[in-house]
């Protein structure tokens, strides 16, 4: 328990870093933007390429992998019934609130907290594949349709994950580990000295946004708003502790199926709304929300789970 205190001590200690570095204008209005772009397109890949490179391959496909996929199906579900049966939202507007209550921010937050709580990078890769090979292509071909822009290309949609360079380098992690090649240290110590910045320049970024946020802020969606961060926050985790235990997860395994899908909203809803212009304020809210909000999730189920 110590151990895991002690990790998101580090988390929110580099995030408050941040925080007091945008409101001293230290690094200038830009860098948390410079920040993300950074770790998505180089250091993050090159930490899931090192990472995946040595994984043994029967670590990606596990029981935890199925409780946190089980779960954000459920809570997807849940959201989409009272969106559109008891409220009548439209298509897109579900859409984003979906995705607000179940698509979770694995490229980020959950890379700084699979390396500091749960101690091993590779617990949320499996995660990671998932939301951009299956969940994010079903969410944009829905967000097609609805936006009236006629029928979806299916190349485009094909092609979704070979524009992600987080897949890219995941894809080449575990085509490496498949074939026993083992790559020369020449070629794995600058990409491992890249991929250390991934996870400390993820968290300044992510306190450099906090500045200015008003998530709580009332508005025509505010109903939405909290329903999707109740959904991401408590009953996502909670169903993927009953799958888990149902499964016969125990131990780390368990707790990592609790933590990967008490992980916030990832701020990929909100590029989605941007891009549709469908509920933009809904996605920006469930972002902040849910991120200031998972910090308590995570710290009561280690506190029962460790």
């Amino acid at each position: 328990m110590a151990g895991v205190l002690s990790g998101f001590t580090t988390v929110w200690a580099i995030a408050a870093l941040g925080y007091l570095l945008a409101r001293g204008r230290v690094l200038g209005e830009h860098a948390p933007q410079v920040l993300a772009r950074l770790v998505f397109s180089v250091a993050a890949p090159a930490l899931l390429f090192v990472t995946l490179s040595h994984t043994s391959l029967d670590r990606i496909l596990t029981g935890a992998l199925f409780a946190f996929v089980a779960s954000t199906v459920l809570v997807a579900a849940g959201y989409v019934l009272v969106a559109r049966l008891v409220w009548g939202r439209d298509a897109g507007a579900t859409t984003i609130g979906a995705l607000g209550a179940s698509y979770v921010n694995a490229g980020n937050m959950g890379l700084a907290v699979a390396a500091y709580v749960l101690g091993d990078v590779s617990l949320v890769v499996p995660v990671l594949i998932f939301q951009v090979l299956l969940a994010g292509p079903f969410a944009l071909t829905v967000l097609d349709l609805a936006s009236g822009q006629g029928r979806p290309s299916l190349r485009r949609l094909a092609l979704l994950p070979a524009r992600n360079p987080l897949m890219i380098a995941s894809g080449a992690g575990v085509a490496v580990a498949a074939s026993g090649w083992t790559p020369p240290a020449l070629l794995l110590e600058p990409l491992s000295l890249v991929g250390a910045a991934a996870v400390p320049a993820a968290l300044l970024a992510f306190g450099m946004s906090l500045p200015g946020s008003r998530p709580l802020r009332p508005g025509p969606d505010a109903p939405d708003r909290y329903l999707a961060v109740t959904l991401k926050i408590v009953v996502q985790p909670s169903l993927a502790y009953l799958i888990g235990r149902l499964i016969g997860l125990d131990g780390h395994e368990l707790f990592a199926a609790v933590v990967t899908s008490a992980l916030p909203a990832a701020q990929n809803v909100f590029v989605f709304a941007l891009r549709y212009r469908r509920s933009e304020s809904l996605a920006r809210d469930v972002v902040m929300l849910s991120t200031l909000a998972s910090a308590v999730a995570m710290i009561v189920a280690a506190l029962f789970l460790t």
